[in-house]
């Protein structure tokens, strides 16, 4: 029988984001592991950023900000709370968008989040999914908490790593399976068949994008 994962497993596989790690954050991620290894054009991830955020918005699994700290907001200053189960994301990702109006909350993404219900016009889990213990089918629980938070019409959104489904290069199958072992990722069984099952049971209005072995969700909540 599967076990569930845990909040421990959740947080081990934030171990790796160290102060001294998330200077180098957006340059490994953002410089090299999406457009060279996951073939991912860091503009399509900040596309999508600037298409879907709202004035209030909930940010999950933050990193360093990166994406938020260079959006297109709709207004002069956003209500942005910040999610993540890594202290050390959440300070850095504050200070960066420390221009804004910015709360954080300590969560893990498989448990339902402590903020208010249908408050925010969009959430995003960029670059989370494929870092979440289990497979798709209970990631999918993720979703249901972020959309909780987000009001009717609101834009759930982010990105994640596939293993299945898409191409996968040699070297970066070799990435992907050395993360997988570290911990890091957990994404081995994740395929686009399953992403397009579990938005599709939740969101009657989304779309995935494909680029290379990633792939971009964007949804409208009901």
């Amino acid at each position: 029988m599967a076990i569930a994962p845990t909040a421990a497993d959740v947080e081990a596989g934030q171990a790796d984001y160290t102060p001294l790690r998330l200077r180098l954050y957006d340059l490994a991620v953002h410089g090299f592991f999406c457009p060279v290894m996951w073939k991912v054009p860091p503009s399509a991830l900040q596309r999508m950023y600037d298409r879907n955020i709202a004035a209030e918005h909930l940010d999950i699994g933050v990193g360093t900000g990166r994406l938020l700290d260079r959006c297109t907001m709709p207004v002069d200053r956003p209500l942005i709370t910040l999610l993540d189960m890594n202290p050390h994301c959440l300070a850095h990702a504050a200070r960066r968008l420390s221009r804004y109006e910015v709360s954080t909350c300590r969560a893990n993404v498989l448990e339902p989040f402590p903020l208010p219900a249908r408050t925010y016009g969009s959430a995003a889990l960029n670059l989370v999914l494929h870092c979440v213990p289990g497979d798709l089918a209970h990631k999918g629980v993720a979703l249901d908490n972020a959309a909780a938070c987000v009001r009717p019409g609101g834009r759930i959104f982010g990105s994640t790593v596939l293993s299945l489904g898409v191409p996968v290069s040699r070297r970066a199958r070799f990435a992907m399976d050395r993360l997988n072992a570290r911990g890091t990722f957990s994404n081995a069984q994740d395929g686009l068949e399953d992403l397009h099952q579990v938005l599709a049971g939740r969101f009657s209005r989304y779309r995935l994008t494909v680029y290379g072995c990633a792939a971009l969700f964007e949804a409208t909540v009901e």
